[in-house]
């Protein structure tokens, strides 16, 4: 599916103009000589909040570094510190302790004037769209804009890239109460591109989607991020999400850092309970029909055994029938695949069916897979 619908030409321009300075001639922040390659730091950030019960102690410590132009994504159950972190990075919250630094600046040592260029280089998407419902997509796209005092011209220009990108021809002059779902998200982050922002931070943008309109919209993002190298740090509740368009993940459980590293090494061989309870929906049952004629002992007639391999991704292996069918020590089917691929690693589990002369020793899988099991048993004609 195409997310982005303007002509050639115009999407050369585009790339040209993306990075030109800004309409506003926002201020600049301070120079300093961190690290290039970071976007983001997180030194020993906590956060916490007062309440008429107490204090509520929302994160524990927080390091963390996240690099320029990746696109990065934090996940945990409600109440983990997800929102708490992400909104540090552009001062919505104010960390009780520590440091966050954007492009190697203290953000809690910025002034007005600073705050305000901080805030137009790191854009926000957010879950239920934030548009004012009185005024048409171009409107909401162009109000950050219109607020900075641009010029009339270069805001009509600016806005009638960012629509192109986003795919909202033809929409511009409709009112949210008329637009899908996924339209307002994309009005949403075609408001937070009007800037030019060398960041981009998206609150659950897509759990107010269906899914189909969800994987538009994650298409449309790492697009963004593959064409203009803008950081993207997303937080969602979602493992699909991340699977889908993440490079790093952080898993945040009860405010500390449970896991944090590439997608597929966290998805293919995660270490935290946290992590593992978080990707269990991701994980398919055995079919039921299969479930209920497995048993632990082979019947005295003739039959299957049901062998689980798991593929963890670090390991490189990847599932190979050739040697599927030597393990067996014959022909076999495939019950059930929950694999997937991240960055070329591969990931996840079969479920395979075989002949029984097995009898409960894995050790023929042991190149086969990073780690095997028998489930028990079946009829062969299972």
């Amino acid at each position: 599916m195409t997310v982005i619908s303007s002509a050639d030409t115009a999407s050369a321009s585009l790339r040209r103009d993306f990075r030109r300075e800004a309409l506003d001639a926002r201020p600049a922040l301070p120079a300093t000589a961190a690290d290039t390659s970071l976007s983001v730091v997180f030194e020993n950030v906590r956060k916490i909040y007062r309440s008429s019960s107490g204090p509520v102690h929302a994160l524990h410590g927080i390091d963390l570094s996240i690099k320029h132009g990746s696109i990065f994504g934090i996940i945990g159950r409600s109440g983990a510190g997800k929102s708490s972190l992400l909104r540090t990075i552009n001062r919505l919250e104010a960390p009780t302790s520590g440091r966050v630094l954007v492009e190697g600046q203290d953000v809690a040592a910025l002034d007005a004037a600073g705050l305000i260029a901080l805030r137009r280089r790191v854009g926000m998407v957010f879950q239920h769209f934030n548009l004012m419902s009185a005024k048409t997509a171009w409107s909401n796209i162009a109000l950050p804009l219109v607020v900075s005092g641009a010029p009339k011209a270069r805001i009509d220009e600016r806005v009638g890239e960012v629509v192109a990108l986003t795919g909202l021809e033809g929409k511009e002059r409709a009112y949210p109460s008329r637009l899908s779902g996924g339209q307002k998200q994309r009005v949403g982050i075609a408001r937070a591109l009007v800037h030019r922002p060398d960041i981009l931070l998206c609150d659950e943008a897509t759990s107010a989607l269906d899914p189909e309109t969800t994987l538009s919209i994650l298409r449309l993002l790492k697009d963004i991020n593959r064409r203009f190298k803008i950081t993207i740090v997303l937080i969602t509740h979602e493992m699909s999400v991340i699977r889908e368009i993440c490079d790093s993940v952080l898993v945040l459980d009860s405010g500390r850092i449970a896991e944090v590293g590439p997608v597929w090494r966290v998805f293919g061989d995660p270490e935290h309970p946290a992590t593992r309870a978080l990707l269990e929906p991701l994980n398919r049952d055995i079919p039921a029909d299969v479930a209920e004629q497995l048993r632990p002992q082979p019947d005295s007639g003739a039959s299957s055994a049901v062998v689980e391999l798991t593929y963890m991704s670090k390991s490189g292996l990847e599932p190979d029938p050739v040697a599927i069918a030597k393990a067996f020590g014959g022909p076999f089917r495939l019950l059930q695949s929950s694999l997937d691929r991240i960055e070329g690693h591969v990931y996840g589990r079969l479920l395979a069916v075989g002949p029984a002369r097995l009898a409960g020793d894995v050790d023929p899988f042991a190149r086969v897979a990073d780690r095997a099991r028998i489930l028990g048993y079946v009829p062969a004609d299972v």
